[in-house]
């Protein structure tokens, strides 16, 4: 035997005494109970190992380690930071889910049932008119200040609300109707509207807040107004203070408990590089959804009233003053607490004679 067979000899039977000691890695009944890898583990790892062996492109052992969304062998990043090792976050299918599901449909239904209300209401009550003819005695009602507050206020919710909606149903409603290239640039234009006017929102919610706060805490009458509902759908006259129960309601649930929530909310989605990963970021976003929902809708109501549902209502925010007869009608204990502590040059206490502009454009609606 020359020393070339005697080499390949010696390789056969060493490969046949491998063979006959090491059981094989898969066989037909054993493929199904091959371990599955359990993340950053040496016996996670060598389970993987063995079925790659046994099963060449099965990946799905890896990929679904890989969407637990934890830290592990596979995921490694030189990017330091808050989520920069996750390759793939299943929580983000649940919620694009949650937002395009339970948000869109129920949220779209009650923003479309809350218009429809107010609808109704309107062909049926029609505009509240005065009782009395007006007097051409106005009362000071709203200072400079407070009108400036108020309508910046209401101007960057306006813009937040319709940038709003168009992301959130955007693509159900106007999609069908722009096409994409035109809802693609009126998606982007409310997108960044949406991100710069939020934060002059947060500021003005705390304006108004400070504003507005002293006169909106329960007093004597509040209750009575509520059981009869101001008078709105009997045409019973029910006084108020300087704001009906009505008002406060929005006031302190709308303007302050959902102003907080939505500006809290829209601060942490605005600026999402101070440490807040994406389960923080999709929570948020849910939050922010509903709350915006409610705040929209709500809002709808002191809209109508505050514009064609009330005659004179518009005007008072507008020029800041009231003739005396609207004063007395809708908020009759504000008016004899005024009329009783009126003072030479005391702002907001005496009577005054409108200025011929106002008189001639106000009390228009």
């Amino acid at each position: 035997m020359d020393r070339i067979t005697a080499c390949r000899w010696a390789c056969r039977t060493a490969a046949a005494l491998l063979i006959a000691l090491v059981p094989p890695a898969f066989s037909a009944d054993q493929g199904a109970a091959a371990p599955p890898a359990t993340g950053n583990t040496y016996e996670g790892q060598q389970a993987q190992a063995a079925r790659q062996s046994a099963q060449p492109q099965n990946n799905a052992p890896f990929w679904r380690d890989v969407r637990e969304g934890e830290r592990n062998a596979y995921q490694t990043s030189q990017v330091r930071g808050v989520d920069t090792t996750i390759l793939v976050q299943s929580e983000g299918e649940i919620w694009r889910q949650v937002r395009n599901g339970p948000i869109t449909v129920y949220g779209g239904w009650a923003v479309i049932l809350v218009l429809a209300a107010i609808g109704l209401f309107y062909w049926r009550r029609g505009k509240i008119m005065l009782k009395e003819p007006r007097t051409g005695r106005l009362i000071e009602r709203f200072t400079p200040w407070e009108r400036l507050v108020h309508w910046t206020t209401a101007i960057s919710f306006v813009i937040l609300a319709v940038s709003g909606l168009i992301m959130l149903f955007g693509r159900y409603v106007l999609l069908p109707v722009f096409g994409y290239t035109l809802f693609s640039w009126l998606a982007i234009l409310s997108k960044n509207l949406h991100n710069f006017v939020g934060p002059l929102f947060v500021i003005c919610t705390l304006l108004m807040i400070a504003t507005y706060v002293k006169d909106n805490f329960p007093q004597r009458g509040d209750w009575q107004w509520i059981k009869h509902f101001g008078g709105l759908t009997s045409g019973k006259h029910v006084p108020s203070w300087r704001f009906n129960a009505a008002e406060k309601s929005w006031f302190w649930f709308g303007v302050t408990a959902l102003g907080i929530v939505m500006s809290v909310t829209g601060l942490i989605l605005d600026f999402p590089n101070f440490a807040q990963g994406r389960n923080t970021m999709q929570l948020t976003n849910v939050i922010h959804g509903i709350a915006g929902l409610i705040f929209i809708a709500m809002s709808f109501g002191h809209i109508y009233l505050g514009t064609i549902g009330m005659e004179g209502a518009y005007d008072t925010m507008r020029h800041g003053v009231a003739d005396e007869a609207w004063a007395k009608e809708h908020h009759e204990f504000w008016y004899h607490e005024v009329m009783a502590n009126r003072r030479p040059g005391a702002p907001g206490a005496a009577p005054r004679t409108a200025p011929a502009s106002s008189m001639k454009e106000g009390w228009k609606l």
